[in-house]
C-alpha cells in the first residue's frame, strides 16, 4: 500500500468506527471494533515503527472521537507489534517480502486463523483495559467473545468482496 492509499484508508476507518459502529451495541454488549483491520492489512516486512505509529494514529483518534482515553490507542499498538511476528507463522520464509495478507496469499484458512488472533488479541486487550476491572468477569467474557467473533465475520466479509 502506497502513503496516499494508507492515509485514505485511515481516515475510512477512522469515520466508520467513531461515527458508525460505535453506536452499534447488539444484545447490548457486541461491538464491531472494525479498526483493527487497518493493522491486518499491512504487507510483510513493513517498517515496525512505522506500523506502530500507524496504529497508535488510528487507536488515538478512535480514542478522541469515543471517549475511551488510552483504550484504543493502548490497545491497536500491541495488535502492530504483534501483527509481523504473527504474519511469519502462517507465511512461508520463501514468500514475497511485500506480501500483503489477504484470503487470495493466504488461503481461506490460514487467513481466518491469522485474523482471528489478532482480533482477539485486540478485543481482549481493549475491554479489559476498558473494564479494568474481573468483578463482572462473565459479562466482561460475553463482550470479549462477543465482539471477536462479530468483528472477524466482518473482516472475513469485507476480504471476500474486495476479492471479487
Amino acid at each position: 500500500m502506497d502513503t496516499l492509499k494508507k492515509i485514505a484508508l485511515f481516515l475510512v476507518f477512522l469515520a466508520v468506527q467513531t461515527l458508525v459502529l460505535n453506536h452499534v451495541h447488539l444484545f447490548g454488549f457486541i461491538i464491531p471494533l472494525l479498526h483493527v483491520y487497518f493493522v491486518v492489512l499491512f504487507q510483510r516486512n513493513y517498517p515496525h515503527w512505522a506500523l506502530l505509529l500507524w496504529a497508535f494514529a488510528l487507536g488515538l483518534g478512535v480514542d478522541i472521537f469515543s471517549n475511551t482515553p488510552g483504550v484504543g490507542a493502548a490497545s491497536l499498538t500491541l495488535t502492530a507489534l504483534l501483527q509481523p511476528y504473527l504474519l511469519s507463522l502462517f507465511v512461508s520464509q520463501d514468500a514475497a517480502e511485500d506480501l500483503q495478507p489477504s484470503v487470495k496469499t493466504l488461503g481461506m484458512v490460514k487467513y481466518v486463523y491469522f485474523v482471528s488472533i489478532l482480533t482477539t488479541l485486540f478485543v481482549l486487550t481493549y475491554f479489559t483495559l476498558e473494564f479494568f476491572s474481573f468483578v463482572n468477569w462473565m459479562w466482561w467474557l460475553a463482550t470479549v467473545v462477543g465482539s471477536t467473533v462479530l468483528t472477524v465475520v466482518l473482516i472475513i466479509v469485507i476480504e471476500n468482496v474486495r476479492r471479487k
